[in-house]
Protein backbone atom coordinates (compact mmCIF):
# COMPACT_ATOMS: atom_id res chain seq x y z
CA UNK A 1 0.00 0.00 0.00
CA UNK A 2 1.24 3.68 -0.71
CA UNK A 3 1.36 6.13 2.08
CA UNK A 4 1.24 9.50 0.96
CA UNK A 5 1.24 12.78 3.69
CA UNK A 6 -0.41 15.87 2.39
CA UNK A 7 0.30 19.29 3.86
CA UNK A 8 0.41 22.89 3.42
CA UNK A 9 3.14 25.06 5.20
CA UNK A 10 4.99 28.53 4.75
CA UNK A 11 8.66 28.92 3.25
CA UNK A 12 9.09 28.08 6.75
CA UNK A 13 7.88 25.24 7.77
CA UNK A 14 5.07 26.47 9.63
CA UNK A 15 1.44 25.13 9.32
CA UNK A 16 -0.41 27.15 11.15
CA UNK A 17 -0.29 30.75 11.93
CA UNK A 18 0.58 31.47 15.51
CA UNK A 19 -2.47 30.25 17.67
CA UNK A 20 -4.94 29.35 14.72
CA UNK A 21 -4.88 25.53 13.62
CA UNK A 22 -7.06 26.62 10.94
CA UNK A 23 -5.19 26.54 7.62
CA UNK A 24 -8.15 27.68 5.18
CA UNK A 25 -7.61 31.35 6.77
CA UNK A 26 -4.33 31.71 5.30
CA UNK A 27 -3.98 29.46 2.72
CA UNK A 28 -4.50 30.44 -1.26
CA UNK A 29 -7.59 29.51 -3.43
CA UNK A 30 -4.82 27.03 -5.27
CA UNK A 31 -4.11 25.01 -2.23
CA UNK A 32 -7.97 24.77 -2.13
CA UNK A 33 -8.34 23.29 -5.09
CA UNK A 34 -5.48 21.42 -4.80
CA UNK A 35 -6.98 19.18 -1.46
CA UNK A 36 -10.46 19.70 -2.42
CA UNK A 37 -9.41 17.30 -5.11
CA UNK A 38 -6.77 14.98 -3.09
CA UNK A 39 -9.88 14.48 -0.80
CA UNK A 40 -12.22 13.51 -3.01
CA UNK A 41 -9.90 11.25 -4.78
CA UNK A 42 -8.96 9.58 -1.24
CA UNK A 43 -10.56 6.41 -0.28
CA UNK A 44 -8.75 6.36 3.14
CA UNK A 45 -7.65 9.18 4.99
CA UNK A 46 -5.79 9.42 8.59
CA UNK A 47 -5.18 12.43 10.73
CA UNK A 48 -4.88 13.10 14.91
CA UNK A 49 -7.77 14.43 16.71
CA UNK A 50 -6.60 17.34 17.03
CA UNK A 51 -7.50 17.50 13.05
CA UNK A 52 -10.22 16.27 13.62
CA UNK A 53 -11.80 18.04 16.39
CA UNK A 54 -10.48 21.16 14.06
CA UNK A 55 -11.91 20.08 10.98
CA UNK A 56 -15.07 17.63 12.05
CA UNK A 57 -16.45 15.78 8.76
CA UNK A 58 -19.52 14.35 7.71
CA UNK A 59 -18.63 10.52 6.89
CA UNK A 60 -19.03 9.32 3.60
CA UNK A 61 -19.44 5.80 2.31
CA UNK A 62 -17.11 7.07 -0.41
CA UNK A 63 -14.21 6.72 2.33
CA UNK A 64 -13.17 5.65 5.27
CA UNK A 65 -11.49 8.42 7.89
CA UNK A 66 -9.33 7.13 10.76
CA UNK A 67 -8.60 9.30 13.15
CA UNK A 68 -5.80 8.28 15.65
CA UNK A 69 -6.35 9.31 19.60
CA UNK A 70 -4.62 7.34 22.35
CA UNK A 71 -8.18 7.15 23.67
CA UNK A 72 -10.80 6.37 21.36
CA UNK A 73 -13.35 5.74 24.05
CA UNK A 74 -13.53 9.53 24.35
CA UNK A 75 -15.43 9.48 20.79
CA UNK A 76 -17.98 6.20 21.84
CA UNK A 77 -20.74 7.40 19.72
CA UNK A 78 -18.84 9.59 17.00
CA UNK A 79 -17.77 6.33 14.92
CA UNK A 80 -19.43 4.88 11.86
CA UNK A 81 -17.77 1.62 10.69
CA UNK A 82 -16.51 1.78 7.43
CA UNK A 83 -16.57 5.73 7.23
CA UNK A 84 -15.61 7.24 10.66
CA UNK A 85 -13.46 5.15 12.98
CA UNK A 86 -11.46 6.00 16.16
CA UNK A 87 -8.14 3.69 16.54
CA UNK A 88 -4.82 3.82 19.02
CA UNK A 89 -3.62 1.67 16.91
CA UNK A 90 0.55 2.87 15.69
CA UNK A 91 1.01 3.98 12.51
CA UNK A 92 2.56 0.70 11.01
CA UNK A 93 -0.54 -1.27 12.67
CA UNK A 94 -2.83 1.12 10.93
CA UNK A 95 -0.92 0.04 7.44
CA UNK A 96 -0.68 -3.35 8.03
CA UNK A 97 -4.35 -3.58 8.81
CA UNK A 98 -5.92 -1.50 5.80
CA UNK A 99 -3.18 -3.15 3.28
CA UNK A 100 -4.37 -7.08 4.72
CA UNK A 101 -8.08 -5.17 3.63
CA UNK A 102 -6.94 -4.35 0.18
CA UNK A 103 -6.37 -0.90 0.47
CA UNK A 104 -4.11 1.08 -1.85
CA UNK A 105 -3.61 4.07 -1.19
CA UNK A 106 -3.42 5.86 2.48
CA UNK A 107 -3.62 9.85 2.55
CA UNK A 108 -2.17 11.09 5.82
CA UNK A 109 -3.59 14.73 6.68
CA UNK A 110 -3.26 15.60 10.35
CA UNK A 111 -0.50 17.22 12.14
CA UNK A 112 3.03 16.82 13.05
CA UNK A 113 2.58 14.63 15.40
CA UNK A 114 1.01 12.02 13.06
CA UNK A 115 3.27 13.26 10.33
CA UNK A 116 6.27 12.72 12.63
CA UNK A 117 5.13 9.17 14.05
CA UNK A 118 5.04 7.80 10.22
CA UNK A 119 8.33 9.65 8.91
CA UNK A 120 9.86 7.64 12.07
CA UNK A 121 8.57 4.02 11.12
CA UNK A 122 9.88 4.68 7.55
CA UNK A 123 6.05 4.39 6.36
CA UNK A 124 5.60 7.23 3.94
CA UNK A 125 6.25 7.39 0.01
CA UNK A 126 5.34 10.54 -0.74
CA UNK A 127 4.86 13.66 0.67
CA UNK A 128 2.57 16.40 -1.63
CA UNK A 129 3.22 19.55 0.20
CA UNK A 130 1.89 22.84 -1.07
CA UNK A 131 4.30 25.76 -0.24
CA UNK A 132 2.59 29.16 0.12
CA UNK A 133 5.34 31.90 -0.25
CA UNK A 134 4.54 33.62 3.35
CA UNK A 135 6.79 33.38 6.45
CA UNK A 136 5.08 32.73 9.77
CA UNK A 137 7.24 33.62 13.63
CA UNK A 138 5.11 31.72 15.25
CA UNK A 139 3.13 28.36 14.46
CA UNK A 140 2.87 24.74 14.66
CA UNK A 141 6.17 22.78 12.66
CA UNK A 142 5.39 20.66 9.51
CA UNK A 143 7.47 17.79 11.80
CA UNK A 144 7.57 17.50 15.41
CA UNK A 145 10.99 18.74 16.97
CA UNK A 146 12.80 15.10 17.52
CA UNK A 147 15.23 13.48 15.65
CA UNK A 148 14.17 12.60 12.55
CA UNK A 149 16.66 12.48 8.84
CA UNK A 150 14.03 12.09 5.63
CA UNK A 151 15.75 12.58 2.31
CA UNK A 152 13.42 13.37 -0.19
CA UNK A 153 13.61 13.40 -4.39
CA UNK A 154 11.48 16.05 -6.34
CA UNK A 155 8.88 14.27 -8.49
CA UNK A 156 6.89 16.83 -9.53
CA UNK A 157 5.88 20.64 -9.25
CA UNK A 158 3.72 23.45 -10.37
CA UNK A 159 3.00 26.92 -9.29
CA UNK A 160 -0.74 27.77 -9.26
CA UNK A 161 -0.65 31.15 -8.50
CA UNK A 162 1.20 34.20 -9.48
CA UNK A 163 2.08 34.93 -6.03
CA UNK A 164 4.80 31.87 -6.74
CA UNK A 165 2.16 28.77 -4.44
CA UNK A 166 3.97 25.85 -5.26
CA UNK A 167 2.16 22.36 -5.07
CA UNK A 168 5.17 19.80 -4.83
CA UNK A 169 5.31 15.85 -5.21
CA UNK A 170 8.40 14.34 -3.62
CA UNK A 171 9.41 10.45 -3.21
CA UNK A 172 10.74 9.31 0.20
CA UNK A 173 14.44 7.90 -0.56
Amino acid sequence: MKVVLVFVSTLNGKITRGGDPEVKHWSSEGDKEHYARVWRDSRLVVMGSNTWKQNIITPSSSRLIIVMTHEPEKFTGQEMPGQLEFSSMSPAELVSDNAKKGADLMTVVGGPLIATSFLKDSLIHEIWLTIEPRLFGTGLNLIHPEELDVKLHLIDFKQVNEEGTLITRYRVI
